[in-house]
């Protein structure tokens, strides 16, 4: 069973929450203080977690980038009252997945779990096991292990977060390839989800440093002015 964390504050909010995933089949577990959100989530088993921005001792900005630093890669969804831009690039940065501005549908608000959970799910190959081949991809001196969801440099695992492993999966497997700002859109974020060029660049920037030797004239992750990127590797 797919186990949700909700962090929430708001009672009305997180008992609607709380029965709707529910009885969407989903295992749910509430925290409702910023300060008990970190331990919780970190000290538990979860699939994803809902994080409210709003919250007593600690907002869910500093509760995501504190998880990520933390080495936690599960989706991370932002329920968030805020509707400027700004604030949206902020928690996309920090490190979630996703966000849903208050007040959200909840129709729209499963759609976009199980989204997430599509795309953080390892898919066996063909053959029904995996495939070591194509699960290690490896470039300079990094691998980039699919099974593992995870990234490694000089056999050292890379703190990374779950956007940056999906910006590199999408790369790895179109080596040479243009990829248009649309179509890591599509392929990251899920269609209809609102993200700015600003915020995909800006993961490009993140993720260079982990890769690059020199990011400021990087070797594999090229920029096409533009157009989009393209990862020579």
């Amino acid at each position: 069973m797919v186990k949700i964390l909700v962090i929430e504050d708001e009672p009305g909010i997180a008992f609607s929450l709380e029965t709707d995933l529910q009885t969407e089949g989903y295992e749910v577990a509430l925290v409702n203080d910023g300060a008990q959100a970190v331990s919780r989530a970190l000290g538990e088993p979860f699939d994803l977690i809902l994080l409210d921005v709003m919250l007593p001792n600690k907002d869910g900005f500093d509760i995501c980038r504190q998880l990520r630093h933390q080495g936690l890669k599960i989706p991370i969804i932002l329920l968030t009252a805020k509707t400027h831009e700004a604030e949206k690039i902020l928690g996309l940065d920090v490190g979630a997945d996703d966000y849903v501005t208050k007040p959200f549908s909840p129709r729209e608000l499963r759609a976009r779990i199980r989204a997430l959970l599509r795309r953080a799910s390892v898919v066996p190959s063909a053959s029904g096991n995996p495939s070591t081949n194509d699960e290690i991809q490896r470039f300079g001196t990094c691998e980039l292990d699919l099974a593992r969801f995870e990234l490694r440099r000089n056999g050292e695992s890379i703190d990374t977060t779950t956007t940056e492993l999906k910006l590199l999966a999408a790369f790895v497997r179109n080596r040479g390839r243009l990829l248009t700002r649309e179509r890591l859109l599509n392929e990251v974020w899920g269609t209809g989800i609102a993200v700015t060029d600003r915020v995909i660049d800006n993961h490009i920037v993140s993720l260079r440093k982990k890769i690059e030797d020199e990011p400021a004239t990087p070797r594999y992750l090229i920029s096409v002015r533009g157009l989009g990127y393209r990862f020579d590797g």
